[in-house]
């Protein structure tokens, strides 16, 4: 059986606020069926970073997520702003969450958090030579640490179950497979 697109016959919106925008859509599914109650979240895209010192030490961040009442060990990343490019964005969120620039900026995944319920794209870079230039400069909700880890305690952590968020396991893996430390 060949699988289409669903065909969007109309769309409103719930809810629509700076950090959750709730539509529901109505559609054709082209097998017969009409659904009329297709919830979706928007969201911005965002980014996030497999990021490595000069040293070879990836930098990760560690913060509390109130939505899963964590306390989160990630990769650094966040919010494209507007029409920003994200290797543009990606490089910015570095600086502003680790006071880190780095040497080289690579693109290595594009990925969906939750194409079922929601719009937006991850994109996930590979940054290398990565030297402290700059102090934190963290948004006034943000409040995390930066922390180094050599590879292969990076690899212990995802064996160990330490790394909770998916979309962060998931750079983590493709970083990995970029460095060719899967093993």
């Amino acid at each position: 059986m060949e699988i289409l697109k669903w065909k969007k016959l109309s769309s409103r919106y719930l809810v629509r606020e700076k950090w959750a925008t709730l539509r529901v859509d109505t559609c054709d599914l082209l097998n017969g069926t009409i659904k009329d109650d297709y919830y979706v979240l928007e969201y911005p895209n965002w980014v996030n970073a497999v990021a490595l010192t000069a040293e070879n030490k990836v930098i990760l961040v560690r913060q509390y997520r109130h939505g899963g009442n964590i306390i989160s060990l990630e990769v650094p990343g966040g919010v494209i702003d507007g029409d920003e490019a994200p290797e543009l964005a990606i490089k910015r969120e570095l600086l502003e969450e680790t006071g880190y620039s780095f040497s080289g900026t690579q693109l290595i995944a594009t990925t969906y958090p939750n194409p079922a319920t929601a719009n937006n794209v991850t994109y996930t870079y590979l940054l290398t030579g990565g030297i402290k230039t700059h102090q934190q400069h963290l948004d006034e909700h943000e409040i995390l640490n930066v922390e180094e880890y050599t590879v292969e305690e990076v690899k212990q952590l995802l064996k160990d179950n330490k790394i909770a968020q998916a979309l962060h396991a998931t750079a983590l893996f493709y970083g990995l497979m970029e460095l060719g430390a899967l093993v």
